[in-house]
């Protein structure tokens, strides 16, 4: 058995959509980013990445390769997953937190949930995600921007 940690934050940018964990949640800013910018599923691949010691997203998919401008994270997220795949892991669970003051995220985590689970062809059961507020303190805190960190456990 194998575990990684993953951490990803992103500034507040308009006229973005706002993307968490493969959906696009209703708010009134998106993420700035190279791709989409969705900060959950960029922990949980770089989670999965480094529990197969396999590097990090910003190796695997650089922001310096325009094959990467504006894509869809859920399409890195499969492709880090057959990369693991191939060196023989099998995931036995993913756990995340996204850290934001705005907006509540309750209401759209069991979405999440599913939209992962079904781009890694897995259980639901496998993926934790939670949402947190700093209370005010720091850059999410003061509503500049979300932040997302995920643990992934892999079995050889």
């Amino acid at each position: 058995m194998r575990i990684g940690i993953g951490y990803d934050a992103h500034r507040f940018q308009p006229g973005r959509p706002l993307v968490l964990g493969g959906i696009v949640i209703p708010y009134k800013y998106g993420l700035s980013g190279h791709s989409d910018a969705d900060v959950l599923i960029h922990s949980m691949i770089d989670a999965m990445l480094g529990a197969a010691n396999m590097g990090d997203i910003g190796m695997r998919f650089p922001d310096t390769d325009q094959r990467y401008k504006g894509i869809d994270s859920k399409q890195l997220l499969k492709t880090a997953y057959q990369m693991i795949q191939k060196a023989g892991f099998c995931i036995i669970n993913i756990d995340s937190v996204v850290i934001a003051e705005e907006p509540k995220l309750k209401d759209y985590i069991s979405s999440m949930c599913e939209k992962i689970a079904s781009v890694l062809m897995i259980s639901k059961e496998l993926i934790s995600i939670k949402a947190t507020t700093t209370e005010g303190m720091g850059f999410e805190g003061r509503k500049e921007g979300i932040s997302a960190q995920s643990v992934c456990l892999l079995e050889n």
